[in-house]
């Protein structure tokens, strides 16, 4: 089972200023402003078996972007094995050329998310430890520079910190919120 989603416009950041000198008793200090250096997209599928992270860096987010993307989870899995893909319900997901490729490629199952219901999609947690241990306090000085700590971060996740996805809260507490997500759906039709 693979949970499957993009993170799209990861900016490369660079400060203006270097950060300024740590003290005793004071936490880190920067200024506030920042030169861009352009953007990046990540296709990432975390195994929730293994917790390893198959990712793919784009400069778009196109459905011929997440057709490439399923193409290499296709090579990288072993051939015997169906794939259930968890998915949000981004319009790239469901275009006329994605459902012919997946005509062809049986093993793969696609299950989507409610709507408004992201935080049922695994990976996002995932990208939330992207942010912290490798995007937030880095400075990017080029697009190229970025796209190697986000493969230096994967690598590094895949052979360290990889273990199985585990909810933390009970089939109870998540249920009730999934019956949640949908009414809200409902109520805002």
């Amino acid at each position: 089972m693979l949970s499957v989603d993009e993170k799209t416009q990861i900016q490369a950041l660079d400060r203006t200023q270097p950060k300024l000198q740590l003290k005793p008793g004071q936490i880190e200090r920067r200024t506030h402003d920042y030169k861009r250096h352009g953007t990046t997209s990540l296709y990432a599928a975390l195994n929730i078996l293994n917790g390893e992270v198959i990712g793919r860096i784009t400069q778009r987010h196109r459905a011929k972007e997440f057709l490439d993307f399923l193409r290499q989870i296709d090579r990288e899995t072993p051939k015997e094995q169906d794939l259930h893909l968890i998915l949000d319900n981004s319009s790239t997901h469901k275009t006329p050329e994605v459902k012919a490729w997946l005509e062809k490629h049986f093993r793969f199952k696609l299950h989507f998310t409610p709507t408004s219901a992201s935080w049922l999609n695994a990976v996002e947690g995932w990208f939330g430890q992207l942010e912290r241990r490798a995007l937030y306090r880095g400075i990017f000085t080029s697009v190229g520079e970025l796209k190697k700590a986000i493969r230096r971060f994967i690598q590094t996740h895949n052979e360290k910190l990889a273990k199985p996805f585990r909810w933390h809260k009970s089939a109870e507490s998540i249920m009730t919120s999934v019956t949640r997500a949908k009414l809200s759906v409902i109520d805002n039709k």
